[in-house]
């Protein structure tokens, strides 16, 4: 029945969410369970090793095979314009939105038309100097304040999109 279920509802949301969950940290999968039982949209979180997600109608998780860049050549393939995709990868980010997808990093930022391109470019500059030996450190720690700012814009943005 919950299949069924499942089929259902997604033939009457436009909008889904899609997460590149292997590097997703585990307080903003939380935050999208909760928001996708709330908003009541399909949140489908991709990655190649088995997730444990909430039951529920909304959430499902799909396994995707080990190999670089996998989960996100099943998001590519998966989305349509107006979805909304959570991921930190800028290539996936770039590729999606070309086709009119949202983009949100774990971060909160919102990623977009207008600022993709910076981002490819600094990304392809720090993997060069990576790739000629340069220690570049990585990210920057997962603060709170990072939390806070990507579920406020999470909810900014499923206002907006749910109410279309």
């Amino acid at each position: 029945m919950k299949c069924y279920c499942r089929v259902f509802l997604e033939r009457f949301f436009h909008m889904k969410i899609w997460v590149d969950a292997d590097a997703c940290p585990a307080v903003v999968k939380d935050i999208l369970y909760r928001a996708a039982d709330r908003s009541q949209v399909p949140l489908t979180l991709i990655a190649n090793q088995m997730l444990h997600v909430p039951p529920s109608p909304w959430i499902r998780a799909l396994q995707v095979p080990s190999g670089f860049d996998v989960a996100d050549q099943r998001i590519a393939q998966e989305v349509v314009a107006g979805d909304l995709v959570i991921t930190a990868d800028v290539p996936l980010a770039a590729q999606v939105i070309e086709i009119g997808v949202f983009v949100l990093d774990p971060r909160g930022d919102l990623l977009d038309a207008s600022n993709i391109q910076e981002r490819l470019t600094m990304r392809n500059f720090m993997e060069g100097l990576r790739s000629g030996g340069i220690e570049t450190g990585g990210p920057a720690a997962y603060s709170v304040a990072d939390r806070q700012t990507f579920a406020n814009q999470l909810d900014r943005l499923l206002r907006r999109l749910v109410s279309r």
